[in-house]
């Protein structure tokens, strides 16, 4: 609309200022009518391109026959009439109207009286300006625009058929990481639960200390399993509904009874409104408290063990202090290293800070996880 606008305003304007008088007749009036229409024309649907060229053409030799005198009342429209039939129409209609265009554009020429009217040389020129140049420049763009979109679909479909490679890749791998696992970890486990069963069954009665410890090992080792069918589970692709059956700070009570299985006591407290927490966050923070608890089985001094929760806003903390034996044997730090490096992984992983090591003045060892919890993910 708005280049139909500006070629109206500019052939209304160039027919007023270098035509003949309005007052010349009724041949003024309709020329002038006549570009105003077909200039108007310029607005209308791409479809359109054909017949709008053709009202052009038509237009052309009108003015012509009417005021074989006057300069012609479409000049500019006669120029965007072109760019449009070459753009937007398909070939064999493109071809037509452009045809059409140079045929109106001649006929107007041969119809005119004037100096250069007749002169071959300035019709050549004129048909070249004004009418094959700017079907050209039209083409010349759909073709780049075409161009273009090829590209850019081109580089579509290669960066899909790059990120299916890529998930055809892990998913493979994931398999792959599954099949070791259950055949290599699954069994022992299995084993382990088993023969600690066994050796429970097989002890006297009276050996009461052995058979809890023994009872400590059947319960860890099913734990362990159950967690490992789980990731099995995710690694094999079956993950609707993981996150519902992963263990979370409703199962603590469950991890708590099996420390306490082992001999080591073993409290929890609650500061704050406990209070629901993102599926994620719940996750982590169970294998957190899962981690602290099984280096204080392994690294402790014996003495007891506290986990602490605290939901008051606006961060929820998970602490667990134990004792410890600075005495620990030494083959067991890179291990306990490794797993505080985990908790560090899964804290950072939540913009969350976590900090460990002993308590000040004394033989006391705590890890602090802070998360950061905004009201919105609260229900």
């Amino acid at each position: 609309m708005l280049v139909a606008g500006v070629c109206l305003v500019a052939d209304v304007g160039l027919f007023l200022t270098g035509g003949p008088s309005l007052t010349s007749g009724w041949q003024v009036w309709l020329v002038l009518v006549g570009s105003v229409v077909v200039d108007a024309a310029l607005a209308g649907p791409a479809r359109s391109s054909g017949w709008v060229a053709a009202g052009h053409a038509v237009m052309l030799v009108v003015s012509a026959s009417l005021l074989p005198r006057s300069p012609v009342g479409n000049n500019a429209g006669i120029l965007v009439a072109g760019y449009r039939a070459g753009a937007w129409l398909e070939t064999i209609p493109a071809l037509a109207a452009l045809v059409t265009l140079v045929a109106g554009l001649a006929t107007s020429h041969l119809l005119s009286i004037g100096r250069s009217s007749h002169d071959w040389r300035f019709i050549t020129v004129n048909l070249l300006a004004s009418g094959l140049m700017p079907w050209l420049v039209g083409r010349y763009t759909t073709a780049r625009r075409a161009y273009l979109a090829e590209l850019q679909q081109r580089a579509e479909r290669q960066r899909h058929d790059e990120q299916e490679a890529i998930r055809r890749a892990i998913t493979e791998d994931r398999i792959a990481i599954a099949r070791d696992l259950h055949d290599v970890i699954s069994h022992h486990v299995s084993a382990i639960g088993i023969h600690a069963g066994a050796a429970r069954l097989g002890l006297p009665g009276d050996d009461v200390p052995a058979k809890r410890s023994l009872s400590a090992v059947e319960s860890s080792s099913r734990s362990a399993m159950v967690d490992l069918r789980r990731l099995l589970d995710l690694l094999h692709g079956q993950d609707s509904g993981t996150a519902e059956r992963q263990p979370g700070l409703d199962n603590l009570d469950e991890l708590l009874d099996g420390v306490r299985a082992a001999g080591l006591p073993a409290t929890v407290s609650t500061l704050g409104e406990a209070r629901s927490l993102p599926s994620s966050l719940d996750v982590a923070l169970y294998r957190i408290a899962q981690e602290a608890l099984t280096n204080a089985l392994r690294h402790g001094g014996g003495g007891a063990v506290e986990l602490e929760l605290d939901f008051r806003p606006p961060n929820v903390t998970l602490s667990v202090t134990n004792d410890f034996s600075p005495s620990a044997p030494e083959v067991a730090t890179d291990f306990r290293h490794r797993g505080l490096a985990g908790i560090r992984q899964r804290v950072t992983l939540f913009g969350g800070q976590v900090t460990y090591g002993p308590l000040s003045g004394s033989t006391r060892w705590q890890v602090r996880a802070d998360f950061p919890l905004e009201e919105e993910s609260t229900p």
